[in-house]
């Protein structure tokens, strides 16, 4: 037997990644997003799977992690607050051997992207997280400015109107084929202006920032996708046909997974609303979209993947 004392000790499942979708009206076309990441830890009579290795008293990490995503199915996310009460009070009252729970949940907060072109309400941008970037290049020789303007960290999500379909499938392809699912992702983008406007003293840089991100975020979320790469190009496209001053664009967009949870096992039917939030492995989608007759400028060489 031990000479040493036990002191305060815990154990659960941290970090449980869980999208919810809420659909709102007639036709469930409006949609709310509450992005969670919810950590459970348990405390209670855990001495002897400690000093002996006695399961008897534990509740497998694995069902605390279903219970949360069940819970999300079951009572909904009406606040993280809410959410969490209601799964502390639960494990508590579930078992007797567990006489305190804590739940430490973090909301990742999404903005709704207003999509001109369709009475829908399902595309998202992730709020506070995006960075402005430019790179100026000047030549004392030429006299020649190059102007290449972005941004990075910009989350958008899409909780429908995308599938995935019809591709190669191998001996090894296990990929399922999807008519509608989540499509999410981190845009990384450059542009490279045109020299007339790099050489006008005048020109509202701001605006011109404003601009190209409006309608990146417009053609996402008027595209109904069938794969990240006609996004891609639908994106740099739109700018490239309203921003007279952009030559090209470049981008890169990581495929942010959302796989949808089972839920069956529980007798709970999943209907596209709680998901899994994955951050690795990701699809990487890059690629350069210019103007007829402009040579593009933007190098792949120095690009900062994901």
């Amino acid at each position: 037997m031990s000479k040493h004392v036990l002191a305060q000790n815990q154990y659960g499942k941290a970090e449980n990644r869980i999208v919810k979708i809420t659909r709102k009206g007639n036709e469930g076309t409006w949609h709310d997003i509450r992005d969670l990441n919810v950590s459970v830890a348990l405390r209670g009579e855990f001495r002897d799977v400690h000093l002996t290795g006695d399961n008897a008293n534990v509740l497998p990490t694995d069902t605390t992690k279903n219970t949360v995503y069940a819970f999300a199915k079951e009572h909904g996310v009406e606040s993280p607050e809410a959410f969490g009460i209601a799964l502390a009070r639960h494990f508590v009252h579930s078992q007797p051997v567990i006489h305190e729970t804590q739940i430490r949940i973090e909301e990742y907060p999404w903005e709704r992207l207003p999509a001109p072109t369709r009475r829908e309400q399902h595309s998202f941008v992730r709020s506070g997280q995006e960075v402005r970037t430019t790179q100026i290049t000047y030549s004392g020789d030429t006299g020649q400015l190059q102007i290449v303007s972005g941004l990075k960290d910009l989350t958008v999500m899409n909780s429908t109107d995308s599938e995935f379909h019809g591709f190669i499938k191998d001996k090894y392809t296990t990929l399922q084929e999807a008519y509608d699912r989540i499509l999410a992702t981190k845009v990384t983008a450059r542009w490279a202006y045109a020299a007339s406007a790099a050489s006008e003293a005048d020109t509202d840089w701001d605006q011109m920032y404003k601009d190209v991100r409006r309608r990146m975020l417009e053609a996402f979320a008027d595209t109904y996708s069938y794969s990240l790469q006609q996004t891609l190009h639908a994106m740099a496209d739109r700018v490239l046909d309203h921003v007279p001053a952009v030559n090209e664009v470049r981008l890169n967009l990581p495929n942010k997974h959302h796989f949808l949870v089972d839920l069956e096992p529980f007798g709970l039917k999943n209907d596209n609303e709680v998901y899994f939030a994955a951050d690795r492995m990701y699809g990487l989608i890059e690629g350069t979209v210019h103007r007829d007759g402009v040579a593009p400028v933007i190098a792949t060489s120095d690009w900062v993947t994901a």
